[in-house]
């Protein structure tokens, strides 16, 4: 499968094509209206990026016709800058308001006759208290966005694309010492010239752009990044990370690596997981259950006598954002579909010893899983001299 990276904002067909397929399957729910609160959704269906705080956005998706974009009346001309939907924008003027004047008030306003409304999982109670008619928790925009389009493919490689050269860029300067902020600084930088470069029109509110590392006396907690003079060690096991969101689309790739040795201790988990991840490649195939790809590779783990060591599924859906569904995950019992993309990332935690994860983002073609990260993947690829 050879898939063209691309930049440039979607067209008005390419969301057009993304509403007609909520409406379709809003008849087939039998729901009058969607109510959609979620930022990443509405993001996907407009091309608006806005950041969550007290002044509501709220998005109403009629069953026919055109989405109506509640929003505080200072963001009209942002919102007019940025969507490339067809929306009609419902102003109001601030939060919090005199009765009749809320946001609450113009919301109301939209429905009738008892409607059937449809309501995101994470729908918060400001919003959801405020829907009239009988409310349906479904989420319709979350399952439609795990099938990618032509046009998203391509967003998704270039955002790999720009991933892995920053990931090249961490490892080839690694050295004992090196500090958080140092290569965070590296890293950003080369991302951020090649967004600018290729597209002066990057939306700040939809890049988000995170490369850090840790270091073998932290990696066994995977999400620990408390200390901002974290430095690389001597020796390993180093977990490097960059996941983004950039201009909109979603990339991660991650590597397990050594400054120097490879620690005696080291070396049997680091195959362990190597063949963790190779099993997870081979079944992530379309009409797989997710819930077995997880499932087996866990199996492995608990054989190869590292059951204590799982902390997490063996990977998360990539898309407008870097970390959404669906789920490799035992309990998602639901088949891989082409189209999908993922991380695959299983991973074991010794404390004590370190972190050993590998993370490479995929889409899923029609004979499996087609890499759109890059980067070494040996033990002796992953151990740089000092």
């Amino acid at each position: 499968m050879n898939i063209e990276p691309i930049f440039y904002p979607p067209s008005k067909s390419e969301i057009q094509n993304r509403l007609i397929r909520v409406q379709e399957q809003m008849q087939k729910e039998g729901l009058d209206h969607y109510v959609s609160f979620c930022p990443d959704n509405i993001f996907y269906l407009t091309n608006f990026a806005n950041a969550v705080h007290e002044r509501p956005f709220v998005l109403v998706i009629p069953q026919k016709g055109v989405p109506k974009f509640i929003v505080p009346q200072l963001e009209i001309p942002h919102v007019q800058s940025r969507a490339v939907s067809e929306i009609e924008l419902i102003p109001y003027f601030e939060f919090p308001a005199p009765a009749g004047r809320a946001w609450s008030d113009r919301f109301k306003e939209l429905f009738e006759n008892n409607p059937r409304i449809g309501v995101e999982s994470i729908c918060p109670l400001q919003i959801y208290s405020e829907i009239p008619g009988e409310r349906i928790r479904t989420d319709i925009i979350d399952d439609l966005r795990m099938i990618k389009s032509d046009y998203e493919k391509g967003r998704l490689a270039y955002a790999c694309q720009l991933a892995t050269e920053g990931h090249n860029l961490l490892l080839s300067s690694a050295y004992p010492g090196m500090n958080l902020m140092e290569m965070i600084g590296q890293v950003r930088e080369l991302i951020f010239t090649r967004l600018l470069t290729d597209s002066r029109e990057l939306n700040p509110f939809a890049t988000r752009i995170s490369a850090v590392f840790q270091p073998p006396s932290v990696s066994h907690d995977p999400h620990n990044f408390t200390n901002i003079d974290m430095r690389m060690e001597p020796g390993g096991p180093h977990v490097s990370i960059v996941n983004a969101v950039m201009n909109g689309y979603g990339a991660e790739v991650e590597r397990t690596f050594f400054l120097g040795k490879v620690p005696e201790n080291a070396k049997k988990p680091f195959e362990i997981m190597l063949e963790g991840r190779r099993i997870a490649f081979e079944m992530a195939k379309p009409g797989q259950l997710m819930s077995e790809v997880d499932r087996t590779v866990n199996d492995y783990f608990r054989k190869a006598g590292m059951g204590d060591y799982l902390l997490h599924r063996t990977g998360h859906g990539m898309g407008v954002t870097g970390h959404e569904a669906p789920f490799f995950a035992e309990g998602y019992d639901r088949p891989i579909q082409e189209g999908m993309c993922f991380t695959i990332e299983p991973g074991l935690y010794i404390e004590g010893v370190g972190g050993f994860r590998h993370s490479d983002t995929v889409l899923i073609g029609s004979e499996g899983p087609v890499m759109l990260t890059d980067g070494p993947i040996e033990m002796a690829e992953l151990t740089f001299p000092i």
